[in-house]
């Protein structure tokens, strides 16, 4: 039996369009490195549901320019050693186009030259610590930095409870609760607000009665408290045990609805800043968190918000990316890309600003956005007045 000539086009042709076809329809591989485990979970759990939510969205209106987002998880259980694994993993073996994280800045601190000598864009969508963005020209975040961030929210607390004179509390072993200090300290002395003592924690301590008499003895108006959620939340608690009602100005790390738990009924009178607020009546904020508690019967933070956003950020760079399928390539197009994307989403509108290293050389980029004030009050973050 043979097969006319004509046939064999035929078949050879619809071959040609079905190739055609699924090569227009590819993967596009993202990475997202976050602390799922450990004691900095109750971030990277948070971001890494807002990023499914975008992903999933994003695919269900059509992808990016027909291609469907793959979201590549990987858990680095917020430590150094293992977000170097991870991300290695995520770079070399899985072969991603860019990644978003690890959770916290003492793991990008570790992590983000590796993306950046791979020539692989990296985004922190929670990392707040200062230098992390002078390390490379690929490395991007969306958290507004403590330097920016921390003076605004220290005004609006001292205007509104009469602040004159405060006690600092900070974690002295972990780079983001140092920087945290650090730009506390240079807020304090720039707005003239007396220190009346300094006390210092460790990262997994548990009591902090010790500190907590020394600052209740030097009668602050308010604490200033540099910590991850792991340790504010009992230094809250702790803190009302033993009379110390006065309000408590905390970094982006206390800026966690898991507040309401680990504090229990005394978390109350915290002040946080952040780009995000649940009680931002915007469209996009609004679809935004009805879209996460009814996928997650739970309400997001500001750690969800930016991750979601983070998500769209990264998508809208892709859109003006014509991808060949050559990693290393695609890479680099999606970063001159993304620097340039200007977006509005749950946290409001956006755009990247660069930066340049401590020789004056151009490096990465930071977030162009202006932060939120919010104080806790029954059970909520509340737009502070």
């Amino acid at each position: 039996m043979t097969t006319s000539p004509w046939k064999i086009a035929s078949c050879a042709a619809a071959v040609a369009c079905m190739l055609v076809t699924a090569a227009q329809a590819a993967d596009i591989k993202i990475g997202s490195a976050q602390a799922l485990t450990g004691g900095a979970a109750q971030y990277g759990i948070s971001i890494r549901n807002a990023q499914q939510l975008a992903v999933e969205q994003i695919n269900a209106a059509g992808g990016i320019n027909g291609n469907q987002l793959v979201l590549v998880v990987e858990d680095e259980q917020g430590k150094k050693e293992e977000a170097i694994n991870v991300f290695k993993k995520l770079i070399f073996q899985d072969r991603v186009l860019m990644v978003f994280g690890p959770t916290l800045s003492n793991s990008a601190q570790a992590a983000f030259p590796i993306a950046n000598a791979a020539k692989m864009p990296v985004f922190g969508t929670s990392t707040t610590a200062d230098g992390l963005t002078t390390i490379g020209d690929y490395v991007f975040r969306n958290a507004v930095t403590e330097a920016d961030v921390l003076p605004v929210t220290v005004k609006a607390a001292v205007k509104a409870a009469g602040v004159e004179k405060v006690a600092v509390l900070y974690g002295n072993d972990d780079v983001f609760t140092k920087s945290g200090y650090d730009n506390f300290k240079k807020t304090l002395d720039d707005q003239n607000i007396t220190v009346t003592t300094t006390e210092t924690f460790a990262k997994g301590d548990l009591d902090f009665k010790a500190q907590l008499t020394k600052i209740k003895a030097s009668n602050p108006d308010a604490i200033v408290l540099s910590a991850l959620m792991a340790e504010g939340g009992p230094v809250m608690v702790q803190a009302r045990q033993i009379g110390l009602n006065v309000p408590i100005i905390g970094g982006n790390g206390m800026n966690s609805v898991k507040v309401f738990d680990l504090a229990e009924g005394a978390s109350d009178n915290l002040w946080v800043g952040s780009p995000w607020s649940a009680d931002n009546q915007s469209p996009e904020n609004v679809q935004f968190i009805a879209a996460y508690t009814d996928k997650y019967n739970m309400a997001p933070d500001q750690f969800a918000a930016q991750a979601y956003d983070g998500i769209f950020i990264v998508a809208e760079a892709l859109k003006n990316v014509p991808l060949t399928g050559k990693v290393e390539a695609d890479r680099t197009a999606l970063r001159d890309a993304l620097a340039n994307v200007q977006h509005t989403g749950a946290t409001g509108e956006f755009s990247f600003r660069r930066v340049n290293d401590k020789s004056g050389k151009p490096a990465g980029f930071d977030a162009n956005q202006q932060p939120i004030v919010s104080v806790t009050r029954d059970g909520r973050y509340t737009i502070a007045n």
